[in-house]
């Protein structure tokens, strides 16, 4: 394979990921069964659980509220993306902005979820920047110079994960293959935890067995640490997604999604 790293740079990469926890252990995300609505007990305004992710009244403060309605899972528990300290942090070296944008993608990935009030939401391009950029700082942390397409990544994710923005399959640096396809299996394997809380556990077929597929692919990925073609990368989150439309109601998206298994061999 073009641009396989050497077995010393797969163990370099392979200690890092242990020492930092670029993977979360399995099982750290957990799915809820929520009421969607909170009235609060002070002044009996009623707001969106699913929509501010608090118990605090948004009217006055008080956090002695109830849940209402029916209950609905829930795994999406994360506030927006805000890299703002981090681009501050970079603004003269990007080297400076690698830990902060680190934590910040860390903590964002880890209260991320795919299932909101009830409906499977899309794997989305602000979760996967947030996931590459955040093993992009594993991988280039404590270095004293990075080459002009390295730096080029970064500034490109650093400024454009929050809106969902990041470099194309083609326009990932060789060295930065390993973040982009790590990327990609850990969001399938989120993804498909979520799809199971979705349906209740007993995920319909096809679909059933088309993510049973995508989670070899992203296994495979993750046993070569990454490293293989940015195009596959984005193949096997495509067909992820086309999985999700077909749960959605999109008879098409299961043809999407094997064609997109099939061109992965």
């Amino acid at each position: 394979m073009p641009g396989f790293p050497t077995p010393r740079e797969i163990g370099r990469w392979s200690v890092r990921r242990r020492a930092t926890g670029v993977i979360p252990p399995p099982g750290q995300r957990r799915s809820m069964d929520v009421r969607g609505e909170r009235e609060c007990k002070s002044c009996g305004t009623r707001w969106s659980y699913f929509e501010t992710g608090s118990v605090e009244c948004p009217s006055c403060g008080s956090r002695r509220s109830v849940g209402v309605g029916e209950r609905e899972t829930h795994t999406d528990t994360a506030d927006a993306l805000d890299l703002t300290a981090a681009q501050r942090a970079g603004s003269e070296d990007v080297l400076d902005a690698l830990e902060p944008a680190t934590e910040a993608c860390r903590e964002y990935c880890r209260s991320r979820g795919f299932v909101s009030g009830g409906t499977l939401l899309d794997l989305d391009d602000t979760y996967l920047a947030a996931a590459e950029l955040w093993r992009v700082g594993v991988v280039l942390a404590g270095q004293h110079a990075i080459s002009d397409d390295e730096q080029r990544h970064v500034v490109a994710l650093l400024h454009g994960a929050a809106d969902g923005d990041r470099p194309t399959p083609a326009a990932v640096p060789a060295s930065l293959r390993g973040p982009r396809g790590l990327a990609a299996a850990a969001a399938v394997d989120a993804y498909r935890t979520d799809v199971r809380a979705y349906c209740g556990g007993d995920v319909p077929m096809p679909e059933r067995d088309l993510l049973e597929r995508a989670r070899e692919h992203g296994r495979r990925v993750d046993a070569l640490d990454g490293e293989v073609d940015p195009q596959d990368s984005a193949r096997l989150v495509a067909a992820v997604r086309a999985i999700g439309d077909a749960l959605r109601g999109d008879e098409a998206g299961i043809e999407r999604a094997r064609t997109r298994l099939n061109a992965l061999g």
